[in-house]
């Protein structure tokens, strides 16, 4: 079974930026994604990348994220710039379609 590690996470002022890893325990040859989850919201898609670099975005993204993934190392990453309070939540990353789930970092956006 694939363990996906986040790191990363912490606290970070408006306006501000943040880098995500996810880091899997074996070679992963299949898309990956970036989830996340705010208290008594539901869980929605950040992005996904495949492994040949091919990208999709969640709407509300609006050019602030960007996806990346570096297969020699199995880790995943997710640049943040211009973060708003609204973006505070639990970040996961995902094996897509494997149902393998990371336990997510926390990611907290201060005004």
């Amino acid at each position: 079974q694939v363990q996906l590690v986040e790191s990363g996470g912490g606290t970070v002022q408006a306006g501000g930026s943040v880098t995500l890893s996810c880091k899997a325990s074996t070679t992963v040859t299949s898309t990956m994604g970036w989830y996340r989850q705010a208290p008594g919201k539901q869980r929605e898609l950040v992005a996904t990348i495949t492994t040949r670099g091919r990208t999709n975005y969640g709407d509300f993204v609006k050019g602030r994220f960007t996806i990346s993934r570096d297969n020699s190392e199995n880790t995943v990453y997710l640049q943040m710039n211009s973060l708003k309070p609204e973006d505070t939540a639990v970040y996961y990353c995902k094996l897509e379609f494997s149902g393998y789930w990371g336990q997510g970092t926390q990611v907290t956006v201060s005004s």
